[in-house]
């Protein structure tokens, strides 16, 4: 088994672990607010937030959707030594991962029923930079208005329309990590 594949998971698992999914977690509560995320050295072209992402919320269980250039032999080794998560197409995904750029058109994926609205695949989106500035959010977790900035707005309004129903997002980028929920509205 090739070294790389072996190494850049957490260092101390429990409290990595921990320490990530509890960032993940506050930037689901808090859309908007941006938040370091440390602990994973994933390969290239995964940035260190979307790998520790990944190692918090994926196994064995949670399907994952590879995009773009994270479509790679190093990113599917390292994911799947690391988690076991098994990879499907984007219709069965619980989790996508790539840049915006490459997730293609968003009703491929899963939004949910309105039996189960959970059943909805959170997309995992590389971005080249992460600011408290661009579109204005509003919604639960968020006091009066927040900002931050994304790659478009008119998917993210039509993705809130859906409500109960549609995706979340998880924004990454270097050692950051932000979130929007499918709950919040966008303008």
């Amino acid at each position: 088994m090739d070294a790389d594949v072996l190494s850049g998971g957490f260092a101390n698992p429990a409290i990595d672990a921990a320490q990530a999914f509890r960032s993940v977690m506050e930037a689901m509560a808090r859309p908007g607010r941006i938040y370091d995320i440390m602990g994973a050295l994933p390969p290239a072209p995964l940035s260190p937030a979307a790998g520790a992402v990944l190692l918090t919320l994926c196994d064995p269980d949670t399907s994952v959707h590879l995009t773009g250039p994270t479509d790679c032999d190093a990113v599917r080794a390292w994911l799947a030594f690391h988690t076991g998560a098994p990879f499907v197409g984007p219709h069965h995904a619980d989790f996508v991962l790539g840049r915006w750029e490459d997730l293609g058109e968003l009703s491929q994926y899963q939004i949910g029923t309105s039996e189960y609205p959970d059943r909805s695949a959170t997309l995992i989106v590389e971005l080249p930079s992460l600011e408290a500035a661009g579109a204005t959010l509003t919604g639960p977790g968020i006091q009066t208005t927040a900002a931050l900035s994304l790659p478009e707005t008119a998917a993210f309004q039509t993705n809130h329309g859906q409500f109960p129903l549609g995706l979340d997002f998880i924004f990454t980028c270097g050692d950051q990590v932000a979130a929007l929920p499918r709950s919040t509205e966008v303008s």
